[in-house]
């Protein structure tokens, strides 16, 4: 019996070894004798504070590593400008691509074929800024040369081309270009232009959106005309904007230049009111930019699209309504006072005839009148 109960103890005290220990917790039972309650003891236990978590939504104030490569989301593109738009801005009756959601410069949701969710994004991004930059040269290189070149370069007037045909001197002039620009593409379509100044403010720029910088980037600046909009990413974004829309619109134009001259075989400067002094064009630009006075688009992301007075544009036109309004009184005052005067002097001298007497009298000079 009493080996047993050793056994018992000696069991328990091994078992109470492994058991975590207790914190001493202080007695608040009041005492039979005094009726008032021990005085309490601090507890054991520490207290253990709470990590305070940096929200990082927010930006902070305090320095940080610059060589981290550390950019503040204020200062750089944000992903997901028209995510709140479900259909497209540019044909709002489609839905909005998934890709398109205006983090790139010239994004408007235009892809009805929907080839940006088939294809390489950044691929179709520098086809596309390469397409445009040959458009625009193209577009002042056309009608130049129909005004300038001599005429044993051109094809009745027209520039050479694959509709209007070449001879063999400028087919050597086309295949020698094309050659270049296919050479100058092979070596500069798998370049690093992250390893570039501007590479390295691109990666910056559009490091919220994605890692491969901006398309078209050739680190190619010589007027130091990319920070004419703006020395950030907005001025940045912007003349990117500026480079596409007019790169699309010379797409268009060398298009409808080729078209024009295979269906007409005549040149596109003939006839041209962009390419001969006349009034038409200047009074087109004063038109249009009176308009622009007045007038102006509501935003294109939002429908519907509508056309409405500028800030000032309301008051402008009545004062050029009223203007023109006083302009016409006057010169009806003014013609009926010159009709008051020439009536007088037709009562005076019969001024009113006196043509038809100088005819009959010049008549009367000559019989075989």
């Amino acid at each position: 019996m009493k080996f047993s109960a050793i056994l018992l103890a000696t069991l328990a005290t091994s078992t109470s070894a492994f058991a975590p220990s207790r914190p001493i917790v202080s007695s608040k039972i009041l005492s039979a004798a005094t009726l008032e309650a021990p005085e309490s003891t601090a507890d054991a236990t520490p207290a253990v504070k709470e990590p305070v978590v940096a929200d990082m939504a927010v930006e902070k104030d305090w320095p940080v590593d610059l060589s981290a490569n550390f950019v503040k989301e204020s200062e750089r593109v944000q992903p997901g400008r028209y995510n709140d738009s479900e259909n497209s801005i540019a044909i709002p009756f489609l839905p909005r691509p998934a890709a398109l959601d205006g983090s790139h410069a010239g994004d408007y949701g235009f892809d009805p074929l929907g080839l940006s969710e088939k294809l390489d994004f950044y691929a179709m991004q520098e086809s596309e800024v390469r397409h445009s930059r040959l458009a625009m040269l193209a577009a002042v290189g056309w009608p130049m040369s129909e005004m300038l070149a001599p005429s044993w370069m051109l094809q009745n007037g027209c520039a050479p081309s694959v509709l209007n045909g070449v001879n063999p001197l400028t087919f050597l002039s086309i295949v020698g270009f094309l050659g270049a620009a296919g050479w100058f593409e092979l070596k500069t379509s798998l370049r690093a232009s992250q390893s570039t100044p501007m590479g390295k403010m691109h990666e910056q720029d559009m490091g919220a959106v994605w890692k491969y910088g901006v398309a078209g980037d050739y680190n190619w600046d010589p007027l130091n005309l990319y920070s004419s909009c703006g020395d950030d990413f907005k001025g940045r974004k912007g003349l990117r904007d500026v480079e596409l829309s007019h790169g699309r619109v010379a797409m268009l134009g060398i298009t409808y230049f080729a078209a024009w001259e295979a269906l007409t075989g005549h040149p596109i400067v003939e006839n041209n009111m962009l390419f001969h002094p006349n009034a038409l064009f200047p009074a087109l630009a004063l038109a249009y930019v009176g308009f622009t006075q007045i007038y102006e688009v509501s935003e294109l992301d939002q429908y519907p699209i509508e056309l409405r007075y500028t800030n000032e544009g309301e008051m402008k036109l009545e004062r050029l309504k009223k203007g023109v309004s006083d302009i016409v009184d006057k010169v009806s005052t003014s013609t009926a006072e010159q009709k008051d005067s020439l009536d007088k002097l037709d009562e005076k001298f019969d001024i009113y005839a006196a043509p038809k007497k100088l005819e009959t009298a010049l008549r009367s000079t000559y019989k075989y009148w």
